[in-house]
């Protein structure tokens, strides 16, 4: 068994062409691009009890050799993916069954018959292949860099592979991060974290795709830079799998949600405070800005445009053809992992970050809600979307943190909150100004009202 630690890129034919001329991976190229052929078969029950048990079985020919893995999904976000690993060569192009024993099948497996494992589907590729390595500091890096071309093929539904992987032989994971971003900063590179074997399973079932990674966690004692850092991995990784699926299939939703996922990194970061200056976030609020501006107004459109949502699809493929998104997801993927925004942070901002959550986020909500000044909005309905930026960073925390919040009616503040984010969020049109401003006014007395609301302004 070993640990497998990769990244995956989607990318175009052509830009893997200009990968193999990539300045940087020729510098660095020491044994120059070899080519082999990869025919895998990988299998399951008819139930998929491997899938749900998070696991891949394959055989896969690598020219005359034959070798059986046995992959536990692991961690996976931004592309960058961590698993233990388990492989066998055999004589033969026959599952060994005798091999999944104890040590290294799962436990919820252990009574699952083996012979009712089945071949399910096929991933057949040629991979071009060299080894990448450099000097980082005191210490050497060594990564595989593959560009895989080829089909997924499961029953008559196939889907083509066309990615870079990069996988780390040598020296610290945040190297593929770093070679990634460089890469990026000039071809068209998407992190997506859906393995091939993903995409097989897929194929045969669209809802097999998991498009909701796992709740962060969070807890009343813990600090508020391991909270940040929870729900920013979170949403990144949501914002890849939501591009990753609209890409794939089109639907109107899906870019819905991601433009939500940007929003709300955006939000919290923002709300930060000297936890994390202004200066450490800027190039991260900038690049999210860029997307916001581009990508939300034509969500807001497209909610009562059908025109609009049947030429999103192109729209969105053409942004995936832009370095633009991977340089975003990469460099984002980076700074949280150097946990950036704690930099060079001193006095009041070094000991809000340390700060326990639910005390944190009590003060912060209360000092946010009395900033809203909802009585002048009502007086001032026109100007409410001055103060969007503070509804969608109230709205953020109370839709990840409500459980670390002793606060009466949360679930009914957030949506008298999110109400009126819309109506902010509407533009003053002359035919119904006057009934959108009354609108207005009326949900912020509605929220004013609001026991949970009381409760923040006297926080």
């Amino acid at each position: 068994m070993h640990k497998e630690t990769e990244l995956k890129l989607r990318a175009s034919r052509e830009t893997l062409a200009a990968l193999r001329e990539h300045p940087l991976l020729k510098k660095r190229n020491k044994s120059g691009w070899q080519t082999r052929e990869l025919l895998n078969q990988y299998f399951d029950t008819a139930e998929r009890d491997l899938s749900a048990a998070r696991v891949a079985l394959r055989l896969r020919r690598d020219g005359e050799v034959i070798i059986q893995t046995l992959k536990c999904r692991g961690q996976s976000v931004a592309g960058l993916s961590e698993r233990n690993e388990y492989e066998w060569q055999l004589d033969k192009v026959k599952l060994d069954l005798k091999k999944l024993d104890a040590s290294c099948w799962p436990e919820q497996l252990a009574e699952l018959d083996k012979k009712t494992i089945k071949p399910l589907f096929t991933t057949d590729f040629t991979r071009e292949y060299a080894e990448i390595s450099w000097g980082r500091g005191k210490a050497k890096v060594v990564i595989e860099a593959a560009l895989d071309q080829g089909f997924v093929v499961a029953g008559k539904r196939k889907e083509a592979i066309s990615e870079l992987e990069l996988e780390l032989r040598e020296g610290d994971p945040a190297a593929l991060l770093e070679l990634a971003a460089e890469l990026a900063a000039s071809v068209a590179l998407m992190p997506c974290d859906i393995s091939k074997a993903e995409r097989g399973y897929r194929l045969l079932d669209e809802a097999s795709y998991e498009l909701d990674l796992p709740a962060s966690e969070l807890h009343a004692e813990m600090p508020l830079d391991d909270a940040y850092a929870a729900l920013a991995w979170q949403l990144l990784g949501s914002s890849q799998r939501l591009a990753e699926q609209y890409r794939h299939k089109g639907h109107w939703r899906l870019l819905q949600d991601w433009v939500h996922c940007l929003a709300e990194l955006r939000a919290l970061t923002a709300s930060l405070g000297q936890a994390a200056p202004r200066p450490v976030t800027k190039a991260l609020r900038a690049s999210l800005d860029a997307l916001l501006e581009d990508w939300r107004p034509l969500v807001q459109a497209g909610n009562d445009d059908e025109d609009i949502r049947r030429a999103a699809p192109e729209q969105f493929a053409e942004e995936l053809e832009d370095p633009r998104w991977g340089q975003f997801s990469l460099e984002t993927a980076r700074w949280l992992t150097a946990r950036a925004w704690t930099v060079e942070r001193k006095g009041r901002g070094e000991r809000q970050g340390k700060a326990q959550l639910a005390s944190w986020l009590h003060h912060q909500l209360g000092e946010e809600a009395r900033a809203l000044k909802l009585p002048l909005y009502v007086q001032r309905p026109e100007d409410l979307g001055e103060q969007l930026p503070r509804i969608e960073g109230i709205l953020a925390w109370l839709h990840h943190a409500r459980q670390v919040l002793e606060v009466p009616q949360q679930d009914r503040l957030y949506g008298e909150l999110n109400k009126l984010h819309e109506l902010a969020e509407q533009p003053l049109g002359e035919e119904d100004k006057s009934e959108l401003l009354e609108a207005r006014i009326e949900q912020a007395r509605a929220i004013e009202q609001n026991r949970a609301w009381k409760h923040l302004l006297k926080a």
